[in-house]
């Protein structure tokens, strides 16, 4: 079930990078990144909606989307650091102790891609 909640909610994140999300989004995107933060956020957007469908879809292949997940919620936590740094109003995250409590939230993320598709304890040895 929690494998299931994860996927629904990173194929709605997905569908608000690509619609009603888009400008909340683009305030994640580090200035300093050397590509179009729109093209970022419907990039990041498509791979949301992928990987949560993988997880919806792919229970044969949990193991490895779970891990292909939790990788990808490492590799957007530079985004969480740039909002709190530069200081960039999203998500009602409108002052420091908000964002800077927000990034406490990403290893959650982490942890329940790990522990939702059992990629710990179900990897191949």
């Amino acid at each position: 079930m929690a494998r299931l909640a994860l996927g629904a909610f990173l194929v709605f994140a997905g569908v608000g990078h690509l619609t009603f999300l888009r400008r909340e989004f683009q305030a994640q995107v580090p200035s300093w990144f050397p590509v179009d933060t729109d093209v970022v956020v419907l990039a990041s957007g498509a791979v949301e909606i992928s990987l949560g469908s993988a997880l919806l879809l792919w229970a044969r292949r949990r193991v490895t989307v779970g891990f292909v997940v939790a990788a990808f919620f490492v590799a957007i936590f530079p985004g969480n650091i740039a909002q709190f740094v530069e200081h960039n109003d999203a998500f009602g995250l409108d002052t420091d102790g908000k964002r800077l409590a927000r990034l406490f939230g990403q290893p959650v993320l982490v942890a329940w891609a790990l522990w939702s598709t059992g990629a710990l304890r179900d990897r191949r040895r």
